[in-house]
């Protein structure tokens, strides 16, 4: 008996050392990952990162754990390089468990390459199963909106006429704000032009402060262009978190004869 008992306390305690041995690599991890620019601490800690801490202090091979780990980075909506610079962090505290400086260039390639395989190919489905609408204001993608293009400038094609849409632009100088303000501007410019051109009209997100509705020329276009620009002009000076913002331009542009040149345009509208 008493050495059934014996053996018990050592039995816990090397499993209270595991699991210490445990925390204490994943804490430096996330110390580390965060120092190196991992933007949500809060949403660092997952399952895989205690099977990678597992399979590193055993010294096993670390390819399936961190396969596993790239995978449900992508699914949490992880990026690429902040899921690499967190690999290299892993690598920076198991290398020298005094660095906390995570170096890309220095974690194995094969690590690197094994955790973004796994990355890629959830995020290749998710684009697959991907909706054509921006999540936050509801409006098109840029990627839409170029498809939309394509059907008009074949039916233009088929009909032998010039294309008969224009793209309105609505662009908010959001260099005065920062973080969630800047978002809610541009659900506020969403809900205006979708109140403002409410028929068969195609309306994108082109960029973090332009947004543009796809639309033919018709008599009342210039009265519905100034209507929108007033119209956000006046939601904006009234919330108080928007009314420092800069003015509010809305612009026609026509479309150039081919949709190869128009993807351009659209291109270069967003980067505006």
């Amino acid at each position: 008996m008493a050495l059934r008992e014996a053996g018990s306390r050592s039995f816990r305690g090397d499993a209270d050392g595991a699991e210490a041995a445990l925390r204490s690599l994943r804490a430096r991890w996330r110390t580390a990952s965060i120092a190196a620019g991992w933007r949500y601490p809060s949403d660092w800690a997952l399952p895989e990162v205690d099977a990678v801490c597992a399979s590193a202090l055993v010294k096993a091979d670390l390819a399936d754990p961190l396969a596993d780990l790239g995978r449900a980075r992508a699914v949490s909506g992880a990026g690429l390089d902040e899921t690499l610079t967190d690999v290299a962090a892993l690598h920076a505290v198991l290398s020298d468990p005094r660095l906390l400086a995570a170096n890309p260039d220095t974690t194995p390639a094969r690590l690197l390459r094994l955790t973004a395989l796994a990355w890629a190919d959830v995020s290749s489905n998710e684009i697959c199963r991907s909706e054509v609408r921006e999540s936050l204001t509801g409006l098109s993608t840029a990627a839409y909106l170029r498809t939309r293009l394509g059907e008009i400038y074949r039916q233009a094609s088929r009909d032998q006429k010039s294309v008969g849409h224009v793209l309105l632009t609505v662009s908010i100088d959001l260099s005065a704000v920062v973080g969630w303000s800047r978002l809610m501007a541009m659900v506020l410019a969403a809900d205006v032009l979708r109140q403002v051109f409410d028929g068969g009209e195609s309306l994108a997100l082109l960029g973090p402060s332009v947004a543009v509705v796809l639309t033919e020329r018709e008599p009342q276009l210039a009265k519905r262009s100034a209507e929108a620009q007033w119209t956000l002009a006046k939601r904006l000076s009234v919330d108080p978190q928007l009314h420092t913002l800069g003015p509010v331009e809305v612009r026609l542009h026509r479309l150039p004869p081919t949709h190869e040149q128009a993807c351009d345009l659209i291109e270069s509208l967003g980067r505006a």
